[in-house]
């Protein structure tokens, strides 16, 4: 199923999204008595899903999907988002310059996974206006990529155990301001902009993605194809993701976890293709959908 959060006058609902029909169904009609927040429906996991399948085959507490909006499917997670920097060997490649925290050069493939996080503040949906004027220095960048959405949490979890704590899967664009980024020798402050992490359009249950290695990320700016990249090519695998966090920290059901970004970045061209006010980025990874936003 395509879970989303969408809005129908004020107040933000559940749904699931029939694309074959461009409807959604409105959960908050269909299984009133399920949470109205996505967190507390995922913490649900699969119990949580009985219902909402039920009615997507009903018929009942349908909306056409060009009357609402949708919002990002976790419009404010609980916890910042867990990104992973330098995840894909050519991109790791065209930044390398930057190097871990922003500035000074390093050559070469990371070691173990680089880990950063993005302000809940920057999380924003599809069609929301990413605020490229906020950045200072006029090099707002794009980097499209696959996120996966914790639906067990736990601590310790073996690599061997990892893939049954997927809730399921959305996409992420981790927006960045590189000027930023290399001004603070830190990643925090060029990606936790407000606006600069779009999210959505659904969140894909697991059994939607039999094998995520299979998903590929396209991303388009005005048309123009910039990244296209297999999962399959992470450096550090979803299983190496999990595991890795979770030595350290309790995961939670709702943490999002941005696997990383492809080469094509907007900074990697020998003369930087930055966004400008006007230009529209998608980010498309069947069978979830696209991601698309203006930039302002």
């Amino acid at each position: 199923m395509l879970l989303v959060t969408f809005l129908e006058g004020s107040q933000p609902r559940n749904g699931v999204l029939d694309r074959a029909r461009g409807e959604v169904i409105d959960l908050s009609r269909a299984a009133a008595e399920l949470p109205r927040d996505m967190s507390s429906f995922i913490a649900l996991r699969a119990e949580g899903l009985t219902a909402p399948r039920r009615a997507l085959h009903s018929g009942k507490a349908r909306l056409p999907a060009a009357k609402v909006r949708l919002l990002a499917p976790i419009p404010r997670p609980a916890r910042n988002i867990f990104c992973i920097g330098k995840n894909y060997r050519e991109h790791a490649k065209e930044v390398q310059s930057l190097g871990p925290g922003g500035g000074a050069a390093q050559a070469g493939i990371p070691q173990a996974p680089i880990v950063f996080t993005k302000a809940t503040s920057s999380v924003i949906g599809p069609d929301g206006p990413i605020p490229g004027r906020l950045g200072p220095t006029g090099t707002t960048d794009y980097e499209g990529g696959l996120a996966v959405v914790i639906g067990r949490g736990g601590r310790g979890i073996a690599r061997a155990d990892a893939m049954s704590h997927v809730y399921g899967y959305t996409i992420i664009n981790d927006v960045t301001s590189r000027g930023l980024q290399r001004r603070h020798q830190q990643w925090f402050i060029g990606k936790s902009l407000d606006g600069f992490c779009p999210m959505g359009p659904a969140i894909a249950t697991a059994d939607e993605v039999p094998d995520a290695g299979r998903l590929r990320v396209h991303t388009r700016v005005n048309g123009e194809l910039r990244q296209d990249g297999c999962v399959a090519d992470l450096i550090f695998d979803i299983p190496a993701l999990i595991e890795t966090l979770s030595r350290t920290m309790m995961l939670e059901p709702g943490d999002v976890i941005a696997t990383g970004t492809p080469a094509g970045v907007g900074m990697g061209f020998t003369l930087p293709k930055y966004l400008r006010p006007g230009d529209r980025v998608a980010v498309t990874i069947e069978p979830i959908g696209t991601l698309e936003n203006s930039v302002e």
